[in-house]
């Protein structure tokens, strides 16, 4: 009796439905759960059919069940619909087992019923998130895939299937070199194996074989993800098509380079012309002739920069190239190396060629034993400061007049750049001083 009632008391307090009938599916027990799942009472069920709880294109796994009952089988759980009493259908996972008198003979069925609306929701949920980012990975212009903490690949989306046209799974793990051009692929895989051993983000542009095999230039980028203690769980990695970028690059550097040649060829002309109306002045000829040098240097610099920004360093660097080596060796430069814009560099360039070529004829570098110092840098408070300091030379006179020299290194910057020029005269060496906003020297437009 006491087993008897332990049977039912978990029978009365399961949160499954347990339904026992007999051979013809009428109900016999009915317990509280499958009353909270179906909503019929127990006086609703018993003595009734189990098939009104089976929707009618269902009906026939009634038939289904009952038969393999009879044979004495059990109905390993599966997952189908049932119908509630206000109508409504309701996902269930049903499980089947014969009952047997005393005599073994099998007089009924006991059925297990759980209600996995639940699990169904999440499942949905879950192949509706799938189906989404199938869509979304599959229909972006990258050829995207994932790769586990080791750097295997063990996805890929459906844009790399349709570029190279190798067999699904024929490029997972390491095998995606072989697709990769022989001349590149030892320095992407070494590259590559070094930034997962580091954790580190990767980025690479190396050719790729299509499925026409052309190769094709990609800008390929990957992302650790990682958990919330920090360790790599994945790698997220995109390969974008950048040929025809490439490409385009490489024809605005030939246009560059055509301008180039062209501006110099200009500047060869007006230095011919100057030197047949100089009037026969070699000291105008030589000071004009340096100041369309000056010019080249910076029109090297541009293009060398494609046209965007020169650094202040290397713009130092190309206007006192006119110094020769002993003298070049007079001048102590010290700085970072911050980008300027075109018109800003253009403006600074002359002033150092004037300043530097002043020095050699007049100033510190006119003796073994003056020195020059060239510095710059960028404050906290947003400014751009350039600092020429002469020392060891011979004895400064200030300058009766002021000539174009002057315009070139104080009014135009002064102008151009709305910056703060301080040119001083002292006897024991020219001090030159820029400041202006370090916005405008960046930013200034050409």
């Amino acid at each position: 009796m006491l087993a008897e009632a332990h049977l039912s008391a978990i029978i009365q307090s399961s949160d499954d439905a347990i339904i026992s009938k007999d051979l013809n599916g009428t109900v016999l027990s009915w317990n509280p759960a499958a009353t909270r799942i179906f909503g019929f009472e127990e006086s609703d069920m018993i003595g009734t059919s189990i098939r009104k709880l089976i929707p009618a294109e269902r009906q026939l796994e009634e038939d289904d069940i009952l038969g393999r009952v009879i044979r004495g089988e059990r109905v390993k759980s599966f997952d189908t619909v049932r119908r509630r009493k206000d109508g409504s259908e309701i996902s269930v996972s049903i499980t089947v087992s014969p009952i047997f008198d005393k005599a073994g003979r099998i007089v009924g069925a006991s059925k297990i019923v759980r209600d996995i609306t639940a699990r169904e929701s999440n499942q949905r949920a879950l192949r509706e998130s799938e189906a989404r980012f199938r869509m979304l990975a599959d229909n972006i212009s990258q050829l995207a895939w994932v790769a586990d903490a080791t750097g295997s690949i063990d996805w890929y989306n459906k844009r790399w299937y349709d570029y190279t046209g190798v067999a699904p799974g024929s490029t997972d793990g390491w095998g995606w070199d072989k697709v990769h051009h022989p001349d590149h692929v030892t320095r992407v895989q070494d590259h590559f194996r070094a930034s997962i051993a580091a954790g580190r983000e990767w980025e690479d542009t190396f050719p790729l074989r299509g499925v026409d095999g052309e190769y094709r230039w990609f800008l390929s980028r990957a992302k650790p993800i990682r958990d919330e203690s920090g360790a790599i769980l994945h790698w997220f990695g995109t390969n974008t098509d950048v040929t025809e970028m490439l490409e385009k690059e490489e024809q605005i550097r030939v246009l560059l380079m055509e301008v180039n040649h062209r501006s110099k060829n200009l500047l060869s002309v007006i230095q011919a012309l100057a030197r047949r109306s100089g009037g026969g002045d070699p000291d105008f000829l030589h000071r004009f002739e340096n100041r369309l040098a000056s010019l080249s240097a910076n029109q090297d610099l541009l293009v060398r920069r494609g046209w965007s920004t020169i650094m202040m360093d290397e713009l130092a660097d190309a206007q006192l190239s006119i110094l020769g080596r002993d003298s070049r060796e007079q001048v102590l430069t010290q700085g970072l190396s911050i980008p300027l814009s075109p018109r800003c560099a253009e403006i600074i360039g002359m002033a150092l060629h004037e300043l530097a070529t002043n020095a050699l004829k007049y100033g510190a570098l006119s003796v073994p034993t003056g020195r020059v110092a060239l510095s710059w840098e960028e404050t906290d408070t947003g400014l751009f400061k350039i600092d020429w300091r002469e020392s060891g030379g011979p004895n400064v006179i200030a300058p009766e007049g002021r000539g174009f020299g002057t315009t070139l290194i104080q009014h135009i910057p002064a102008r151009s750049l709305d910056a703060e020029v301080t040119l001083d005269y002292a006897p024991a060496g020219l001090n030159w001083r820029l400041r202006c906003s370090t916005q405008t020297a960046r930013a200034l437009a050409s």
